[in-house]
């Protein structure tokens, strides 16, 4: 069973340290010559024969490219104060972002686009998302509304989707590369219900073709070939705004294109 938050604070800052740095696959040699201290020195941090300083847990931490919300943590279990904000999207001191992300969104139009937190769930969405939620289950629908479960869910989009199979493993790959570099239990929850609707998909044959896994989505009579990229801020301090991914869709083709410029 994945450990709590609060399991999480009471153990020692070391063996979390340890904890990220295998996750990394990081010996204790490449680690200390990646912070330029001595293999010492990291033993002994990791088995709590030396306490790190506040400077050093960051150093470390920055090193093993451990997420803001995990880096506050480590600073707890090491008897420091969190330093990284985690404020909510809607408070003043997120006006310039949320103006940033609407702003995004809104000249990507007629094409979607949304943004996501760190679970997935959708926190903002421009008027092409409504080529998603069109005759999805309204369980889907109700707030907050996971992407990856309205498109995997088999009462979301996946009847709508032509090659499911595909898009259902590159999604599972993507999500399951993100649960390994977070050690998130809830995205592992994620993955793990998922990874169930999968159970009936064909195996899944390298696309020899093309680069990228296309969205083949049926809208309408109409089917459309999508292509996606993923966006995030660059040198975030507040947990919130690290977490953000913007997804953005773009026609494959020309009949796409102008298919969803019709619809605009």
């Amino acid at each position: 069973m994945a450990a709590t938050i609060e399991e999480t604070f009471q153990r020692p800052v070391g063996e979390l340290l340890r904890g990220w740095r295998e996750r990394r696959r990081l010996s204790q040699l490449e680690l200390a010559n990646r912070v330029e201290v001595s293999t010492r020195h990291v033993s002994f941090v990791e088995t709590g024969r030396s306490k790190p300083s506040r400077e050093m847990v960051l150093r470390l931490a920055e090193h093993l490219d451990v997420p803001l919300r995990d880096r506050n943590q480590l600073l707890l279990a090491g008897g420091y104060a969190p330093i990284y904000t985690e404020s909510s999207l809607h408070s003043p001191a997120m006006l310039a972002i949320r103006t940033t992300l609407r702003r995004l969104l809104k000249a990507h139009e007629p094409y979607p686009a949304l943004v996501v937190d760190r679970w997935w769930n959708i926190v903002e969405a421009n008027a092409g998302i409504q080529l998603f939620t069109t005759d999805v289950d309204e369980k889907l629908l109700q707030a907050p509304v996971n992407a990856l479960r309205l498109t995997l869910h088999p009462d979301g989009l996946a009847r709508r989707i032509g090659n499911i199979a595909e898009v259902r493993a590159a999604a599972l790959a993507s999500l399951q590369r993100q649960v390994a570099g977070t050690a998130d239990p809830d995205l592992q929850d994620l993955y793990d219900e998922l990874r169930d609707y999968a159970a009936n998909d064909r195996p899944v044959k390298p696309a020899t073709a093309e680069v990228v896994v296309p969205f083949r989505l049926v809208h309408n009579g109409h089917e459309l070939s999508l292509l996606t990229m993923i966006a995030t801020f660059g040198t975030p301090l507040d947990v919130t705004v690290s977490e953000l991914m913007i997804e953005s869709f773009y026609p494959a083709d020309d009949q796409t294109a102008e298919y969803l410029r019709t619809l605009a």
